[in-house]
């Protein structure tokens, strides 16, 4: 009897702590959401480690300012101006109201964000991280060649005006979001804005002194195998943030784009080792680091809407997309691109969002 009364404490406990407040806050879902957030700001470690990794380490330094320096624009520049343009009332289907939160205006701690049970600053915090994750995407396909000061321009361009108006057009009312489109956890706008920010940065820079000579491609290896697949695991990790923190709420479905990432993760590497065992005789870990990630960026589109079956072939065919995209760039077009980022996320976030 004694044991059954505290049971059935223990589950009003937790239905009170699920409840919406006045306000139409759900403790447990704002939780959740945060939760989310903290794991996509681990995802910066795994991007810095992954650059690192596959970067020669005389450049190391620089690569870890750039990361670091990168969150920390994204958070004080999204809060200033992104945030508003990402959000705000729509203005022409181009782009939201750029004063209407300016510095978090009109936000308040008490409130949940418009169609949500979350509290609003959760949901900042949330969307605030994606804005990062867009920006330190051309880290590594501009590695090893970029002035630090140019790179800082360039993220507070991202941060401020380039993904807040494409985040605009599919998740704030625009006018992609009119048509339909779905996006559930940044396909196109975190991965393809990204990796296609990266395209350009590393067309203006040229590739690094030696890449190119003489009509052959040299090969600049990373320094730290190891170092770049610990970062990779990181991100594989930091991805359970990513896209079931996209559901903003702690509901079953979670469970399911849990079950989406990993497999679709999952079968990139699978695929990616097996292709690249035969074509050279030996699996190449570099590429299977890569191939996990196509898949995870593959699957973010449509993770909340495909069976764990249908995105295993999603994860799979991403894997063939970055192998072949990786020797495109590099062998046909010769863009040079240290880390695959052009690749990963780019042509992976645009075929992700096309299947």
């Amino acid at each position: 009897m004694r044991k059954t009364a505290i049971l059935t404490a223990f589950i009003l406990l937790l239905a009170s702590f699920g409840a919406a407040e006045d306000g139409g806050i759900s403790n447990l879902d704002t939780l959740w959401v945060l939760m989310a957030a903290f794991m996509v700001f681990i995802m910066h470690l795994g991007f810095a480690m992954v650059e690192t990794g596959f970067t020669r380490s005389k450049n190391a330094v620089n690569i870890i300012m750039k990361n670091i320096m990168t969150i920390s624009l994204a958070a004080v520049v999204f809060m200033i101006v992104g945030f508003s343009i990402t959000f705000g009332s729509d203005v022409g289907g181009f782009i939201g109201n750029p004063t209407q939160h300016l510095g978090l205006k009109g936000i308040s701690l008490d409130e949940a964000w418009s169609g949500t049970t979350v509290a609003a600053l959760a949901f900042f915090i949330f969307q605030m991280m994606f804005a990062g994750t867009a920006a330190t995407i051309v880290s590594g396909a501009v590695a090893e060649r970029i002035k630090f000061a140019g790179y800082i321009i360039f993220a507070i361009i991202i941060v401020a005006v380039i993904y807040p108006v494409i985040g605009h057009w599919v998740w704030g009312g625009g006018w992609l979001a009119e048509r339909g489109m779905i996006d559930f956890a940044g396909s196109t706008v975190v991965h393809l804005v990204g990796g296609s920010a990266a395209l350009a940065g590393a067309i203006v820079l040229g590739p690094r002194i030696g890449k190119y000579f003489n009509g052959r491609i040299n090969v600049i290896p990373g320094h730290s195998i190891p170092l770049a697949a610990l970062g990779g695991l990181i991100l594989w990790f930091g991805w359970f943030g990513f896209n079931p923190g996209s559901n903003l709420a702690a509901t079953p479905a979670i469970a399911l784009i849990a079950v989406t990432t990993n497999t679709a993760a999952a079968a990139g590497a699978i695929v990616v080792m097996l292709l690249t065992w035969l074509r050279s005789g030996k699996p190449d870990v570099a590429m299977t680091i890569n191939g996990f990630l196509a898949g995870l960026v593959g699957i973010t589109a449509g993770t909340a809407a495909v069976s764990p079956l249908s995105n295993a072939i999603i994860g799979a065919i991403a894997g063939v997309l970055v192998v072949y995209s990786v020797g495109f760039f590099d062998r046909i077009l010769r863009i040079d691109d240290p880390v695959g980022a052009i690749s990963v996320h780019g042509v992976c976030g645009h075929g992700g969002q096309s299947l």
